[in-house]
């Protein structure tokens, strides 16, 4: 287990962690922290967040994103439990691209109806099979690199 939480000053996840900004907390342990999402997009919609601040998930260490994957699952658990949604989503954005606003890593659980009108679901278009292997090439070129 690695206890080298490490935290920034001005980042607003960071201040919650902390205690300096108020959260309705879920779930707490060494390396995580998961609250309620204090601008729902639906009911029950909650975030869990590694303690050590890092801005995405690409330098977001293993270990730290380990113990998120690990809360994620416990909480995610509870909600379905809790709220009995028709299905959950996770969601985990990087960069403004996919219109991350907080750059402290963390994952959305949003649970889910079928006919709630979010609009993040997409129809399946089967794709071109030369351009999937050649992102599958590229992909395990850095992954063969970088182990």
């Amino acid at each position: 287990m690695h206890n080298d939480v490490e935290m920034v000053e001005d980042c607003v996840f960071c201040k919650i962690i902390r205690g300096e900004i108020p959260s309705v907390k879920l779930y707490e342990d060494q390396q995580t922290y998961s609250f309620m999402d204090i601008n729902p997009i639906s009911f029950g919609h909650s975030l869990v967040i590694p303690k050590h601040h890092a801005e995405n998930i690409y330098v977001t260490p293993p270990h730290a994103s380990g113990a998120a994957m690990i809360a994620l699952s416990k909480v995610s658990a509870a909600i379905n439990r809790a709220i009995e949604p028709e299905g959950i989503n996770i969601l985990q954005a990087n960069g403004p691209g996919a219109k991350q606003s907080v750059f402290h890593t963390h994952f959305h659980i949003i649970p889910r109806s079928v006919d709630d009108g979010l609009t993040m679901n997409w129809e399946l278009q089967p794709g071109d099979m030369a351009e999937i292997k050649l992102a599958a090439k590229k992909i395990r070129a850095e992954l063969e690199m970088k182990g």
